[in-house]
């Protein structure tokens, strides 16, 4: 009977112990440098339902399980990551991003779980200056991280929308528009640091242009989809054309035809 209790005791010890790793860091603890002045610049943008996150050194060798587990996420599709891409094949002129439809710089908002394709942005771009610029001129390439860090201030793997250095336009990727619930993960401006954002929020702080990356939503037949609808249990169905006339997205041929 003493053996159990004593191997009880320890399990107990041992789940304490756990809970208390899991707890998020005291309120006395002083907020980094960027932390201060990245929620200062969110605040000041009208956003007021975000956190920020410190995480393990190692964390990017973990599952995305594991990611998403830390983060108290609501699935791994709600980890996202800023990508900086740069035309190659920008005009001379083009030098900047002063231009938000021709731009020599863009930052990409995708989930960890999707697969992307610079092709999806070089089309994008073609279709939003209506065919007007040669296809040819855009060149969608990671831009080097030197270049990255120059233009947005951020290390790689913390790279953010917000606080950037240089203004770069945004494209987010129309998937994690329809996440339910609207709160998602990403770069919090350091390696070690994650933030959490409401994805209306979000919208609205950094004017993204939204782009539906797959076309096959509108090929269904019949042109009638299901989506969240606001609540964890609650769905929408709309009929396509009634979406997209509402929305007004960005319909986007992934094929790269």
């Amino acid at each position: 009977m003493e053996e159990l209790e004593s191997r009880q005791t320890q399990i107990l010890n041992r789940i304490t112990q756990l809970e208390l790793s899991l707890l998020p860091p005291s309120t006395d603890e002083q907020p980094s440098a960027t932390v201060a002045r990245l929620s200062a610049a969110l605040v000041a943008g009208g956003v007021k339902d975000f956190s920020f996150k410190r995480v393990s050194s190692d964390y990017y060798d973990w599952s995305l399980e594991a990611r998403r587990d830390v983060l108290g996420a609501a699935s791994i599709h709600h980890l996202c990551k800023s990508i900086v891409l740069v035309n190659t094949q920008a005009a001379s002129d083009i030098t900047d991003c002063s231009d938000r439809q021709n731009s020599k710089y863009y930052v990409v908002v995708v989930q960890y779980t999707a697969r992307f394709s610079a092709d999806t942005v070089k089309n994008f771009l073609y279709t939003l200056n209506n065919g007007k610029i040669p296809k040819k001129r855009f060149n969608l390439r990671l831009a080097p991280e030197e270049i990255s860090h120059e233009l947005t201030g951020f290390e790689h793997n913390g790279v953010t929308c917000v606080g950037m250095k240089t203004d770069i336009p945004v494209i987010l990727d129309e998937a994690i528009v329809k996440l339910q619930p609207d709160f998602f993960w990403l770069g919090g401006g350091e390696i070690d640091l994650k933030l959490g954002i409401r994805t209306s929020e979000f919208i609205n702080f950094t004017k993204p242009f939204i782009v539906i990356l797959d076309e096959a939503i509108v090929k269904l037949q019949p042109d009638f989809f299901w989506l969240g609808g606001g609540e964890i249990d609650l769905k929408l169905g709309i009929g396509t054309s009634e979406f997209i006339n509402f929305t007004k997205p960005f319909i986007v041929n992934c094929s790269g035809s």
